[in-house]
């Protein structure tokens, strides 16, 4: 009975134990839920996070071997393009080269030959010199004929002259001006006194002004049946004077031989 009575009392402070650790541990349920909760979730989170950290640096590595390549794509590309610029640049620059020497060679060869222009001044040299000498020739003819216009105006001068001074003409009984006894041989002036006969003087209408032989005054009286010397016959072919050679060459050397003949002719 005693130990029955034990086992009771024990089976009492049993009971009461269990209700009071049930109750303490469903008053500490809640609080052990929520750690439990937190320790979950931060585990969770962190094996969240290392699982991210690995995946960031995949992406990254993946990001920049990616990255790497489609860089040394492009760069390829630009040393292409590069490349293909300076050749390019190369190109034309000995384009350019062979076309300055082809061109070069065409002009100095076809367009602007040196032996060609060099013929072509010597030939113009020599065109010079000729057509120099024909100048020279024609100067000196127009030369000579204004000398024989020169003289026979002195001469016409001095047959005017002659017969405005006829009446000082020497004499048997009246020696004359020009007819001096202290000279040994008589004057020029007395000379052609005795060639020119003494006329009386007629008044004619002044002559046209281009007329190369008017030289005389057309208010002067002029003689008619006078002596006409040797000298105004010989320079009557001096009336035309011989003009500037034409562009063609057979048209100068005819107007040369002319202007040669004239120059004979005033010669004689």
């Amino acid at each position: 009975m005693a130990e029955l009575m034990k086992i009771k009392s024990a089976e009492e402070e049993f009971r009461k134990k269990y209700f009071y650790r049930n109750r303490e541990a469903e008053e500490n349920r809640q609080r052990e839920t929520r750690a439990v909760i937190r320790i979950q979730s931060w585990f969770r989170a962190c094996k969240v996070r290392a699982y991210l950290s690995h995946l960031h640096k995949k992406a990254v590595i993946i990001q920049k071997i990616w990255r790497g390549f489609t860089a040394r794509a492009c760069v390829r590309q630009m040393v292409k393009a590069a490349y293909f610029i300076m050749k390019m640049n190369f190109y034309e620059e000995m384009a350019v080269r062979i076309q300055r020497r082809w061109r070069g060679f065409f002009v100095r060869k076809y367009i602007h030959d040196f032996y060609a222009r060099k013929k072509y001044l010597e030939r113009l040299l020599i065109n010079n010199e000729l057509m120099r000498r024909e100048l020279d020739e024609i100067q000196e003819v127009q030369r000579r004929e204004r000398e024989c216009l020169k003289m026979v105006k002195e001469q016409t001068a001095r047959v005017y002259k002659a017969h405005r001074l006829h009446h000082l003409i020497s004499t048997k009984q009246c020696p004359g001006v020009f007819n001096s006894p202290f000279r040994s041989a008589p004057h020029e002036m007395e000379l052609l006194l005795r060639e020119v006969k003494y006329q009386t003087p007629t008044w004619l209408p002044p002559r046209s002004k281009g007329c190369l032989w008017d030289m005389s005054d057309p208010a002067e009286p002029s003689f008619s049946g006078t002596l006409e010397p040797l000298w105004i016959k010989s320079t009557r072919a001096c009336d035309l004077r011989p003009k500037l050679p034409p562009i063609t060459r057979k048209k100068q050397q005819v107007k040369i031989v002319k202007a040669r003949t004239i120059t004979d002719v005033a010669e004689v």
